[in-house]
């Protein structure tokens, strides 16, 4: 994009549709008279008075615990420099909307006209009762030293200057595993530094204590390297003072292992590069424009680690996987400082982290095929959502283990599920999904094992123990791809078409053929059937070889589906398959049935759909609150459409008069509460959350659920396959690797599910 697009681009997204980026939104009622009175006058006057009595009550009656102040005078702004505290707010409003997004922390931003140490420390002192914690931001050097120095000893509440301490943390954790892959003794490493502000030293005290020894930092400002003999330092550039003998940055990066730039765009040479040690560590941070541009050090030192401030660059050193983490495990254990140990928490969970398996979905928003540790993914990318539920608990740790918490956490696994609850909706769902498969793991046919995305699949199930896969297809297309994504788990690979396989080939062609011999089949058809992969695969589900099978990722439905009904057959008491979609929407899961077998049910069917259904709603725990839609109500059409829909309601509500369910109703006044309570105030869904949507035929249903699924991107999870007698479950053609994971998922909960009826009936 040019830079005359960019900035009208820029300017029209900070000024439309409503100028600047955050909002206040009421968190309570509000609607009533009686709601205002308990939000202001006289209830407001109760959660006063007990906080009066006792100031820790601010936690319990106010946002001041998850309320952070991100704090500036605009001294020193990213690229910008000095432009003071009103220029300065658009950036910190953008810091406020990434505490937001990445860990749900609420933020004022505060403006202050004060470059006097003294009058900016009494200002932020005069209103910190407001916060929970306190961000500054963007305030130059030296005196942000002294303004944090004082606020960290004066307030009992978390201050960090993210300017100093964000970099230092993301950047040492990057630089830790750096060394690691450099295979370098940190304690041994010589290392540059090419800036000399709060950053800069901020850094290499934390690098300090890492491992990195002082007398082997050198470090340079604008004038050169900062020597003892120099006269004019600072106190805080006295203490990376060297008496070794060089002037220059030319001179310092001679023989360096190690280059951090902190500083400005293309001072570092080609030359400079070359004469590093082998295998050098280049971190060049300067935004926009590294030190050195990454194009050109990667092509002049083929054996470099480099990292840079930029997001179109492997390695990004970026803040934002730091102080929205940081600050949420410090407000939930309301700690009263971020102290050392915390920080060195939050460089260890961010290191260990990126030698963890990476989530797809983050392999797609970075279009990667495969992110795997090493030299071009030595830190996690910001939006892996394993960020909100690695790193706080890390810092929350810390702050009760050096005891400055005031509210420790007794449950951690409760606490983890409730960092998880901040990802958004859907995430309830989907971790509920992998953490019940994980409790007790089957053994899952793939069988398009030999297509990446499946086999990208598979390993997440296999790797996050959800499951134990079996991979169907080509072996030796499957081991090179293993090969390529780093898929190392020892798991069974199967090629029905093998030599190896005729044997239990033939065994399987033989149950079937004596199944069907009388509907047309001969044995050497069903011979020839078993040497297809989902024939086969069926029949290792039917005769215990496996426990649960996924299929269909590359081919259409009905030519999947077919093999399933042959083979696998439907459970007793059962008249009709069906299929239903969940959509993780904003209002929870929703629950859409039938999305793709039934063309035209009949009232009986569409009764038994609804009757599957609301048994798997319940599956997760939920209570079904089930709509039959139509484009009438309750009777208002005589058409065989709304009748059937009517037929199938009568029926549930005189066979199974405890499952709430209504219709034939229009999907309007399911949504919309008090219009459904002031028209019909006879249906059995008012004062209920509708979750699961009954359509009358499959071309509603399936359009349904896609028109969702794209135009208000709604996870879907799905096509469950209700009313097989085995776990077998179909993919939508060219489904997601995150769709899969979570079929698989509900494909071995099917299967545990089973077994539990088995036994039930033993």
């Amino acid at each position: 994009m040019s830079s005359n697009r960019m900035k009208k681009a820029a300017l029209q997204y900070h000024e439309k549709p409503t100028p600047g980026k955050i909002e206040v939104i009421p968190t309570k009622k509000h609607t009533t008279q009686r709601d205002l009175s308990l939000a202001y006058s006289p209830g407001v006057a109760e959660p006063c008075l007990e906080i009066n009595k006792n100031p820790e009550d601010a936690y319990k009656y106010t946002a001041k615990g998850n309320l952070v102040g991100v704090i500036s005078n605009g001294t020193a702004v990213l690229g910008l420099g000095d432009i003071g505290p009103l220029a300065s707010k658009p950036v910190m409003e953008g810091k406020g909307l990434l505490f937001k997004i990445f860990a749900d922390i609420d933020v004022f931003d505060i403006e202050v006209d004060a470059t006097d140490v003294d009058k900016f420390v009494a200002a932020v002192k005069a209103i910190a009762p407001t916060f929970g914690g306190i961000n500054l931001e963007d305030i130059k050097a030296p005196e942000a030293f002294e303004i944090e120095r004082r606020l960290k000893e004066e307030l009992d509440i978390p201050v960090m200057h993210d300017d100093q301490h964000g970099t230092a943390i993301i950047s040492a954790a990057a630089l830790k595993n750096a060394i690691e892959i450099a295979k370098k003794d940190i304690s041994k490493v010589k290392l540059v530094v090419s800036g000399a502000g709060a950053a800069a030293i901020s850094c290499s005290k934390l690098y300090m204590r890492l491992g990195i020894k002082q007398e082997n930092i050198i470090m340079c400002d604008s004038k050169g390297v900062i020597r003892a003999d120099r006269s004019e330092l600072n106190a805080s550039k006295k203490q990376f003072a060297t008496t070794v003998d060089v002037h220059t940055l030319d001179e310092a990066m001679v023989g360096s292992d190690v280059f951090i730039g902190l500083s400005k765009g293309g001072i570092v040479s080609t030359n400079m590069l070359k004469s590093m040690a082998k295998d050098p560590i280049v971190f060049a941070l300067a935004n926009p424009d590294p030190e050195i541009d990454y194009k050109k050090a990667m092509k002049t030192r083929d054996d470099i680690i480099m990292g840079t401030g930029r997001s179109d660059h492997p390695n990004q050193v970026n803040n934002v996987l730091g102080f929205p983490f940081i600050f949420r495990g410090a407000l939930d254990v309301r700690a009263t400082g971020i102290n050392e140990e915390m920080k060195m928490a939050a460089v260890h969970a961010i290191a260990d982290l990126a030698k963890e398996s990476v989530p797809e979905q983050v392999n797609i928003v970075y279009d990667k095929v495969n992110l795997t540790f090493g030299k071009e993914y030595i830190i996690p990318k910001p939006f892996d959502p394993r960020l909100i539920y690695t790193i706080p608990p890390a810092i929350a740790k810390a702050a009760m283990d050096s005891g400055i918490a005031k509210k420790p956490i007794t449950n951690w696994d409760n606490y983890r599920h409730e960092l998880m609850e901040r990802l958004g909706t859907g995430t309830k769902i989907i971790r509920q999904l992998h953490d019940r498969a994980r409790a007790k793991q089957k053994r899952i046919v793939f069988a398009e094992a030999d297509h990446l995305d499946v086999l990208k699949a598979a390993q997440i199930v296999s790797d996050e123990e959800i499951g134990i896969p079996i991979l169907m297809g080509d072996a030796e297309v499957i081991n090179e791809l293993k090969q390529e994504i780093g898929f190392t788990a020892d798991v069974e690979i199967i090629d029905p078409k093998t030599k190896e396989e005729k044997k239990r080939r033939l065994k399987f062609a033989k149950i079937f053929w004596e199944e069907r011999q009388r509907k047309g089949f001969t044995l050497l058809a069903a011979e020839k059937m078993m040497r297809e992969r989902n024939y086969f695969s069926a029949m290792m589900v039917n005769n215990g070889y496996a426990d649960a099978l996924i299929t269909g990722y590359s081919r259409n439905y009905a030519t999947v589906v077919k093999p399933m009904f042959e083979l696998i057959g439907k459970e007793e008491g059962i008249s009709r398959v069906a299929a239903c979609n969940i959509m993780l929407t904003n209002r929870g899961p929703m629950f859409l049935a039938d999305t793709t077998i039934n063309i035209d049910p009949t009232a009986e069917h569409l009764a038994s759909i609804t009757q599957m259904t609301s048994n798997l709603v319940k599956l997760f725990g939920l209570k079904p609150n089930i709509a039959m839609l139509s484009f009438s109500n309750f009777g208002a059409s005589e058409s065989a459409q709304a009748k059937k829909i009517g037929d199938a309601v009568k029926h549930i509500h005189n066979n199974h008069p405890n499952v709430v369910v209504d219709g034939p109703v229009q999907a309007d006044f399911v949504f919309n509460s008090k219009l459904l309570k002031d028209t019909f105030p006879f249906s059995k869904l008012n004062g209920k959350k509708t979750n699961v949507l009954i359509f009358p035929n499959l071309d509603s249903a399936n359009i349904t659920y896609k028109l969702m699924k794209e135009l208000y991107k709604a996870e879907s999870i799905g096509p469950i396959m209700l009313g097989f007698k085995k776990p077998v479950h179909i993919l939508q053609l060219g489904a997601s690797v995150d769709e899969m994971v979570n079929m698989a998922a509900i494909a071995i909960i099917d299967a545990q599910e089973k077994d539990r009826m088995i036994n039930q009936k033993k």
